[in-house]
């Protein structure tokens, strides 16, 4: 009879060891308990001392599975962030000097969605050094000439890939410019220095500090820039009506908006290439 009832007890007690080793391998050690307490029964007997030892529960090995790049990505969360480094940017006073004129405060959007690239126009010879110069020329036949408040593009780039601050406001922040009509709101402007019609060649500097600058700035609110984005117009003067919402590209063409051959066909076929590579700066 107490053969039988020590069979009863010494069970769970195998039990109970097997699940307290298995949690030593998943959770550590320092987790309070042993099996030869929580299964052993106060004062044993002789009999009890005689009977043989069961062996220990197998607590098999669990290897985590080897998983593809692709299954490791798919598991990924799908809010995690995604931003890219901050590109060196001239700041607006390097090339601005004594040219200000009078304009009102700065508008903001609540955050940049998308980013429209342009080309100002302008002769694709030039030194690299003369950038701060040929912004201001820029700057008097918008600002000056047109009487806008400011000049127009957010951002300007040249051809050695030196990335310059256009409008006023704060880089980080989402300034509303003047160089999508319509689509103003919520996007930023990067202008190219020159003119990218078909068979010219864009500067591989050019390029790469576009897709740094479009990897940074939709960054800020976590855009794929292979992404499309929803804009909605605030005025009829572009290719879509005011209330209209329309799809873009997160990093588009002016032309995609504007009834204009910007940012031309060269600097066009170059946009593919911007967005894989903003997007694997942002480390998608």
């Amino acid at each position: 009879m107490r053969v039988f009832r020590m069979t009863l007890w010494c069970a769970p007690a195998a039990t109970a060891f097997g699940l307290l080793l298995m949690c030593a391998v998943t959770v550590g050690p320092g987790d309070g308990g042993s099996a030869a307490k929580s299964g052993r029964a106060a004062g044993p007997t002789a009999t009890d001392r005689a009977a043989p030892a069961l062996p220990p529960a197998a607590v098999p090995v669990r290897r985590p599975p080897v998983l593809s790049p692709a299954a490791l990505r798919a598991r990924r969360p799908v809010n995690r962030r995604h931003t890219a480094a901050l590109p060196r940017i001239v700041p607006r006073a390097d090339w601005l000097a004594d040219a200000a004129y009078r304009r009102p405060p700065a508008r903001y959007a609540d955050r940049v969605t998308a980013v429209f690239i342009h080309h100002t126009d302008s002769p694709n010879v030039y030194d690299c050094a003369d950038t701060p110069r040929i912004i201001r020329y820029l700057y008097a036949g918008q600002a000056g000439g047109r009487n806008w408040d400011d000049i127009g593009y957010n951002f300007l780039v040249d051809r050695c890939g030196t990335i310059y601050e256009g409008r006023a406001g704060g880089v980080d922040r989402a300034v509303v410019g003047a160089h999508a009509q319509g689509f103003n709101q919520g996007t930023a402007g990067i202008a190219a220095i020159g003119t990218f019609t078909a068979g010219t060649p864009v500067p591989p500097s050019m390029t790469k500090s576009i897709a740094a600058l479009s990897a940074w700035k939709l960054g800020l609110a976590n855009i794929d820039p292979r992404s499309r984005v929803r804009l909605t117009s605030t005025n009829s003067l572009s290719r879509f009506r005011k209330g209209r919402t329309a799809e873009f590209n997160a990093i588009a063409a002016h032309r995609d908006e504007y009834e204009t051959y910007c940012p031309g066909q060269a600097l066009m076929a170059e946009l593919p290439e911007i967005r894989q590579r903003a997007a694997a700066l942002q480390g998608r």
